[in-house]
């Protein structure tokens, strides 16, 4: 696996590590361009478990995270408006700034991207991007490519296994979330990058 550009990210000091250019990331973001909107909703806020399982191990007081996911389940759900989950959400933003620890740092902003996700689909390679940032910077460069490996066959693995069935049972989504006549942001976006 190349991860050249991390390790040179890593060396300019960059907060984020991950990003749309990574090339361990290509086959991923193409997997999340073919997806419908609320796909990437419930495998982004699923995806936020971990992170935020391991900032509540970490600031057992703290509840911005957990608080986030819920509320932003609750929109996707068409129970609350946007305002509302989208303050949520920003809290998980502000918990970052608050913070020393660049492994917690990156885990808060995977929370935050996660949740929104719903707003738009590229928000979702976020938790990813934050999350294997998380990993690096806990383990070293050195010691990262198999933690970062099997990250990304997971999020890959759950992503196709969720495409196969979010519509199976039938559940309960904002209305917004169920129309698939809009196109895919994250697709169109790769396309204008794919063109220029």
């Amino acid at each position: 696996m190349e991860m050249q550009d991390v390790r040179n990210k890593l060396k300019r000091g960059n907060q984020l590590l991950f990003s749309r250019d990574s090339p361990c990331l290509q086959e991923l973001i193409l997997l999340i361009s073919r997806q419908k909107h609320r796909t990437l909703v419930k495998w982004a806020l699923d995806g936020a478990r971990g992170p935020v399982k391991r900032l509540k191990a970490r600031y057992p007081g703290e509840n911005r995270p957990e608080t986030a996911v819920a509320l932003c389940w609750d929109w996707a759900r068409g129970r609350v408006k946007m305002p509302e989950a989208k303050k949520a959400l920003l809290r998980v933003h502000a918990m970052a700034k608050e913070l020393t620890d660049p492994v917690d740092i990156a885990l808060c902003h995977a929370v935050g991207q996660a949740c929104a996700a719903i707003h738009v689909e590229t928000h979702a390679v976020g938790l990813p991007f934050y999350e294997l940032t998380a990993i690096v910077r806990e383990r070293g460069i050195e010691n990262c490519r198999q933690a970062v490996e099997e990250a990304i066959a997971a999020y890959t693995g759950s992503l196709e296994a969720l495409a196969e069935t979010i519509d199976s049972p039938p559940q309960e989504w904002a209305a917004f979330l169920r129309d698939d006549s809009r196109p895919n942001k994250e697709r169109l976006l790769l396309e204008k990058r794919t063109k220029g």
